[in-house]
C-alpha cells in the first residue's frame, strides 16, 4: 500500500532538511511494531501516524508543495540507541580514540546518544575546569548527542555539586585500582560522604564494583608466580574472579540502602550476583545494573592464547556464566547494555607478546554493539523489541533523558535508525570506523546492519553515501 508513493529525498524543494516524513512497513512504536510514519518537524517527532493517517497526509497541501518523503520500505524503524558508557579519551589520550572517531562509530552503529566516562582523558573529569576542557575540546566534533559523567576520587567530593549544576549527569568511581594514576579509587568512608551528597541531588553513583581481596603488586596478585603463563586467558581470569565482583556489589547494596543514593552497578560481567541484585530490587533499594556485549557474545572457553584483544575489566568469563546474564536480561535484573568502548594504542594491547597480564584492559565495541547484542538474541529466540527496551529505553532512564530520547513517540527527538536485522556482515578492519581496528569482533559475521541513522530529523550516517557533517550536540544544563 505504502509503496506507491513516490520517494522525495530529504531536503527536497527548498524545505529544511530536519523536516519530512518516514514512513514504512514496520515502525516500532512504544506500543506495538506497525505499518505507519513518523512526521518530523524542527528535529522533533510531531506524530505518529497509523498506515491510513500517512495515506490521508499524503494528500495534504503539504505534500503537494513538496514536502519531503522517504520510503522505509521493510527496513525496521528503531528510535536511535542511547550507550551510557562510553570511553572517548579526548583530550588528552586522542590518539586512543577521539569524539569525532568514537561519535562517528556510534552512528554507524545505530547509536545516536552517547555517554562520556571521566576518564581516560587528561584531564580526568572531577573538577569544573576539567569539564570546560573537555566540553572545548568536543564542539562541534561530535557526529550524535554526547553526555557527560563526572568522576568520584577520594579527593574531590566538594566539586560534586558544581559539575551537577554544569550538566554532569552522575559520578563514576572506581572501588579497585583504575588502571590511570589520577583516577584514584574511592575507599568505604570515601563512599559514604559523597553518596548522601549524590543522593540530595538525585544523580546516580556509576560504580566499578570491584574489590581487590588480593594484595596486589604492580597490578598483580601477590600469590601469582612465574609458574602463571601469562599469555594464558585462563591466567588473567584466575587474577579477577567473581568475588572481587560480588564483595563490591554487597558493600555498594549496603551503601545505597544507608544514605539513599542511587547506584548503577556499570558492566556486570558476574551472575554470581544476580541474585543479591535481584533482592535489592525487591525490597525497594535504587540498584540499577548494566552489562556489555563481550559478556554476551564471547566465552572464556574461547579465548585462545595470547589474544588480548579479548582483555577487559571484569573478565569475560564461563559459557555457563554468560548464559546465566542473559536469563538475567530476560528477567529485568539486567537492566542495559552498553558498549564500555575502551580503546588504546594497538601497541598497549601487547599483541606481540600476547601478554594478558601487561596488555590494556578495554575492548572497542561502540560501532557493533547492537549487530553483536542481535546475532545472539537471535540463537535464544529473544525479539529484538527487548534490545530497545535494554539500550534505548532503560539507558535513557539511566541518564534522565527519557522524556526526551530512547521512543518513538510524540514531542521526543526524531532521533531513529533504519535497521534491517537480517543482513549479516563479516567484520573486516576496513569496516571499522573506531580510530584504531582491534577488537574481538574481526573476523566474526554480525546480524542486523544500521542502513541510516537520523539524529534529531538530520541524516548522520548512510551506509551508501559520504559522511555528514558531525552536527551532535552536548547535554549540559549550561555553558562552562
Amino acid at each position: 500500500m505504502l509503496e506507491r508513493f513516490e520517494k522525495i529525498e530529504s531536503g527536497g524543494k527548498g524545505k529544511p532538511d530536519d523536516e519530512f516524513l518516514l514512513f514504512g512497513k514496520n515502525l516500532l512504536t512504544p506500543e506495538k511494531i506497525q505499518e505507519g510514519g513518523v512526521l518530523v518537524k524542527k528535529g522533533v517527532i510531531q506524530e505518529v501516524l497509523s498506515s491510513k493517517e500517512v495515506l490521508e497526509f499524503s494528500s495534504s497541501e503539504e505534500v503537494l508543495q513538496g514536502f519531503p518523503v522517504i520510503d522505509a520500505g521493510s527496513l525496521v524503524i528503531l528510535p536511535g540507541l542511547i550507550d551510557t558508557h562510553v570511553h572517548l579519551n579526548e583530550p588528552g589520550r586522542t590518539e586512543w580514540e577521539g569524539f569525532k572517531t568514537g561519535t562517528l562509530a556510534a552512528a554507524a552503529g545505530g547509536i545516536t546518544t552517547v555517554f562520556d566516562m571521566p576518564l581516560n582523558s587528561i584531564p580526568v573529569t572531577i573538577n569544573q575546569e576539567a569539564f570546560k576542557i573537555k566540553i572545548t575540546a568536543a564542539q562541534n566534533q561530535v557526529y550524535v548527542d554526547c553526555g557527560f559523567w563526572g568522576g568520584l576520587i577520594p579527593s574531590n567530593i566538594k566539586e560534586l555539586e558544581p559539575l551537577v549544576q554544569l550538566g554532569v549527569r552522575g559520578f563514576k568511581c572506581f572501588l579497585i585500582d583504575s588502571g590511570i594514576p589520577e583516577f584514584p579509587a574511592v575507599t568505604e568512608n570515601d563512599l559514604k560522604k559523597a553518596m548522601r551528597v549524590l543522593a540530595y541531588f538525585h544523580v546516580p553513583l556509576l560504580a566499578h564494583a570491584e574489590l581487590d581481596i588480593f594484595q596486589r603488586t604492580a597490578g598483580q596478585p601477590s600469590h601469582f608466580t612465574q609458574q602463571h603463563n601469562p599469555r594464558l586467558y585462563s591466567t588473567y581470569l584466575a587474577s579477577r574472579p567473581k568475588e572481587m565482583e560480588n564483595e563490591a556489589i554487597k558493600l555498594l547494596i549496603q551503601l545505597s540502602r544507608k544514605t539513599g543514593c542511587a547506584v548503577h552497578i556499570v558492566h556486570l560481567s558476574s551472575a554470581e550476583a544476580v541474585p543479591m541484585i535481584q533482592q535489592a530490587k525487591e525490597e525497594g533499594i535504587p540498584i540499577t545494573t548494566e552489562t556489555c556485549p563481550h559478556y554476551l557474545f564471547f566465552s572464556a572457553e574461547e579465548i585462545s592464547e595470547k589474544h588480548t584483544e579479548f582483555k577487559c575489566s571484569p573478565p569475560i568469563r564461563e559459557k555457563e556464566n554468560q548464559d546465566k546474564l542473559w536469563e538475567a536480561l530476560k528477567e529485568g535484573v539486567i537492566d542495559c547494555i552498553v558498549s564500555d568502548h575502551s580503546p588504546c594504542l594497538p601497541e598497549l594491547k601487547k599483541l606481540d607478546s600476547g601478554n594478558f597480564m601487561e596488555a590494556w584492559g578495554g575492548i572497542s565495541s561502540l560501532q557493533f554493539t547492537l549487530s553483536a547484542v542481535w546475532t545472539k538474541a537471535l540463537e535464544k529466540g529473544i525479539h529484538f523489541t527487548k534490545l530497545v527496551q535494554w539500550m534505548s529505553e532503560n539507558t535513557a532512564k539511566l541518564a534522565k533523558i527519557e522524556n526526551q530520547k530512547g521512543k518513538i513517540a510524540k514531542g521526543f527527538d526524531a532521533d531513529f535508525i533504519l535497521w534491517n536485522p537480517n543482513l549479516s556482515l563479516k567484520i573486516q578492519p576496513s569496516a571499522v570506523l573506531h580510530r584504531h581496528s582491534v577488537t574481538p569482533y574481526l573476523t566474526h559475521t554480525l546480524w542486523g546492519q544500521t542502513q541510516t541513522t537520523f539524529l534529531r530529523g538530520k541524516m548522520v550516517f548512510n551506509r551508501e553515501t559520504s559522511f555528514q557533517t558531525p552536527g551532535g550536540k552536548l547535554l549540559v544544563f549550561a555553558d562552562p
